[in-house]
């Protein structure tokens, strides 16, 4: 029989979950096999679709023709007003059981509409706010880099850079390890002023990277350097961040 919090383990895939309940299913993945054996294939089932399923996006002209069309069903109405329109017939036609109808709107949509947020902005999000929130902000609290990047050797996949840029504003707090994309990563934290910056650290597999992002008030950047991922987030404006990242991309070396 299928543990109850299977439906639980699955939203929490999804990043459906508020920091609460994500934290509950955390803890209780820790001591159940089935909800833990449900995330991981969840995981390699993403990566497999990711790295060998694939993608075709409609080039410019289908778009233009698309939109054009839309735009003559709804006459003068606003952009917003075209795509409510779109999505209240796609609904209406579901409902009623007209399925060529639903379907026929359901491939506009996705033909016109732009892709949703990546879920990695997701995962590192909400790992963000549960380190902020649980009391485990670092594991090894040191401003030392001889201190902190050997204690990710064995407790983390990767060992990146952990220097300490007080001088330039941004203190080196300390590490801890964290999950992201169902790698072990490593995090190295940052403080500057009143702001906290987590940044991610994981083996690079391939896999395409999101641009920078703002949600909920945070701000994410995300680059590659050699064999490692970077993710780094924190409330702090879009320059700050910004300088920060180009610290620590000049310290780790080329590209």
């Amino acid at each position: 029989m299928p543990c109850t919090e299977a439906f639980r383990t699955q939203a929490y895939f999804d990043a459906e979950l508020d920091v609460g309940a994500a934290v509950e299913v955390e803890r209780h993945l820790e001591t159940c096999a089935d909800c833990a054996s449900l995330l991981s294939e969840l995981e390699t089932t993403r990566r497999l679709i990711r790295d060998q399923a694939p993608y075709h996006r409609a080039d410019d002209v289908l778009r233009r023709r698309i939109a054009d069309s839309l735009g003559r069903e709804d006459g003068d109405r606003p952009a917003t007003g075209r795509w409510a329109s779109a999505r209240w017939r796609f609904l209406s036609g579901a409902a009623s059981g007209s399925a060529a109808t639903a379907l026929a709107a359901a491939l506009v949509l996705f033909a016109v509409l732009p892709p949703p947020s990546s879920p990695l902005v997701g995962e590192v999000m909400n790992a963000h706010l549960r380190s902020m929130m649980s009391d485990h902000l670092v594991d090894v609290v040191s401003s030392d880099r001889h201190t902190v990047k050997p204690w990710f050797a064995g407790h983390t996949d990767v060992s990146p850079p952990a220097v300490d840029f007080a001088d330039q504003g941004y203190k080196l707090v300390g590490g801890r390890a964290d999950y992201v994309d169902g790698h072990r990563a490593a995090v190295v934290v940052y403080r500057h002023g009143a702001h906290v910056i987590n940044v991610f650290a994981w083996a690079r597999d391939g896999e395409n990277l999101p641009a920078g992002a703002t949600r909920n008030g945070y701000r994410f950047a995300f680059w590659r350097r050699g064999n490692l991922n970077f993710g780094a987030v924190s409330d702090t404006g879009p320059d700050e961040l910004a300088t920060l990242v180009r610290l620590i991309q000049k310290a780790s070396g080329p590209a």
